[in-house]
């Protein structure tokens, strides 16, 4: 229950950072007098940041490497359905893990057609929804799933130990490189630290529960 708690609270974190994103401090600053909340500080930090459009090309595609991540457990999960002949029979974790994914999906499908703000610089000459950050969500929901996957399938310590080591540097690389890469507001990767916390602890209090109800 406890786990359960901390995600609603990690929820409702979200909830009210949005809340205020939508109704602070909300200014014209962004490009074409896109309107942004918490401007004071955002426009501080991307000031600060200026735009490096490389480090955004670089993030935008080494997000395929979770993408992939993702499509391996999908595929896992396809070959036990195949062998066991029952998608009941799929291992308990791995049928969490592709309702897990439809859920992040499907918020970033929410977020994409309901705008709280554009990101602060044009793409290709065309404003794009920013709030949350959906290369951090999906960098933060896939690669910490995935360790926590690999603590259970991967047997062999240093081995598990030493990817999940690359994956948690691979993340931190990604969140904070698209927070400074000045594609995204700092309210944009709050947000979507916070959203991610929230589903991978869903999750994690889903799997455990499991668990210890065994």
């Amino acid at each position: 229950m406890k786990k359960f708690c901390i995600s609603f609270g990690f929820l409702l974190a979200f909830a009210v950072w949005t809340a205020g994103v939508i109704l602070i401090d909300v200014s014209p600053i962004g490009p074409r007098g896109s309107f942004v909340g918490f401007a004071t500080i955002n426009g501080f930090f991307h000031n600060l940041t200026g735009v490096n459009l490389s480090l955004y090309t670089i993030t935008d595609w080494l997000g395929l490497v979770s993408v992939f991540i993702g499509f391996g457990f999908a595929l896992l999960g396809l070959v036990q359905w195949i062998k066991r002949r029952n998608i009941l029979k799929v291992d308990f974790d791995i049928l969490a893990l592709g309702v897990f994914y439809i859920i992040v999906i499907a918020a970033y499908l929410l977020f994409e057609s309901f705008v709280i703000n554009y990101r602060p610089t044009l793409i290709n000459g065309f404003l794009e929804t920013s709030y949350p950050s959906s290369t951090t969500l999906l960098v933060l929901t896939v690669n910490i799933t995935t360790i926590l996957q690999f603590k259970k399938r991967i047997k062999n310590i240093i081995l598990r130990k030493s990817i999940n080591i690359s994956l948690t540097c691979f993340t931190l690389f990604m969140v904070i490189g698209r927070l400074i890469s000045g594609v995204h507001w700092l309210s944009d990767i709050i947000g979507g630290i916070l959203l991610s916390a929230a589903l991978v602890m869903l999750y994690y209090a889903v799997t455990h529960k499991k668990i210890t109800d065994q």
